[in-house]
């Protein structure tokens, strides 16, 4: 019986050479974690996607690591996603994060590409008649922005598991009742797959703050409190972010919380000493 919580890890991918070299130098540092999987995005309108598809080929093929490849439905044809896909199976994935995506146009209004998969549940049903893949989905706490209700964004978190996800990750929240209240609110719409935490070490507030009231996460007053007077001390606020995001993951351990999700924003120190406190360590030195 283990008694630390599963993790896994979610990098995004690099802009240019520099940046690919700091992504794989904090990959390095947080894989002796040992994740039950590690993830990489890609940009809007999978603008980044030939990079993430070449570094979630590295990462399976070279590290011992299980990789997951981002994949959304936007700005490309069932053709295009379903090849990629497949390119993927031949590269010994398995593991796919399969989201809707958000709009690319400046309007914010999604519309669904002609030709392609409409919706995450399509997605989904979709790489199901390309092979077996183990596929995550998004689950939003504080409802999606585009949903017209916390009933119809729960069934269609519904209809994502039925057509095959494995598990649901959420959108990063920052109070352990938002998430405790969702979990029991997808209990009792029927849905029995995992529900993983998503979990956003903060060291940047505002960006934080601003990114948040696009996306519908409420930010609590007791955290801009704390980070009120931080813009120019870097390390206090790392220290206040390793700090909240452990709390915040102990409270849902006391619930029965045993895997955690962590956006990784590519920066390993966080995540690793967020980890540390959860009794997650390396495997050397667990052996020891």
């Amino acid at each position: 019986m283990t008694t630390h919580p599963l993790v896994s890890f979610e990098f995004f991918p690099p802009k240019d050479e520099v940046g690919e070299g700091k992504l794989w130098n904090s990959f390095e540092k947080l894989a002796p974690l040992r994740p039950r999987f590690v993830s990489v995005t890609y940009g809007a309108g999978g603008s980044t996607r030939d990079r993430t598809s070449n570094i979630v080929k590295r990462i399976e093929g070279q590290t011992g690591l299980t990789a997951a490849a981002h994949l959304t439905c936007v700005e490309a044809t069932r053709a295009e996603i379903d090849a990629q896909a497949r390119d993927w199976w031949d590269a010994g994935i398995r593991h796919v994060v399969a989201l809707r995506g958000d709009a690319p146009g400046k309007d914010g209004i999604y519309t669904p590409h002609p030709g392609g998969y409409a919706y995450a549940s399509d997605l989904v049903a979709g790489l199901k008649r390309i092979g077996d893949f183990e596929i995550s989905v998004g689950a939003y706490p504080e409802v999606h922005p585009d949903a017209a209700s916390a009933r119809d964004d729960m069934d269609n978190l519904k209809r994502k598991i039925d057509a095959g996800a494995t598990r649901a990750i959420t959108q990063y929240f920052f109070e352990a009742d938002t998430f405790l209240r969702f979990r029991d609110a997808a209990v009792a719409a029927g849905i029995t797959a995992p529900i993983v935490p998503g979990i956003l070490p903060v060291t940047n507030f505002k960006t934080v703050a601003r990114f948040s009231a696009s996306c519908g996460t409420a930010v609590p007053d007791w955290m801009a409190e704390l980070f009120e007077g931080l813009d120019d001390d870097p390390e206090t606020r790392a220290l206040v972010a390793a700090s909240t995001a452990s709390e915040l993951c102990l409270k849902l351990m006391a619930e029965g919380v045993d895997e955690f999700h962590f956006y990784t924003l590519n920066r390993a120190e966080l995540t690793n000493a967020i980890c540390r406190r959860l009794g997650v360590r390396p495997e050397m030195e667990q052996a020891a």
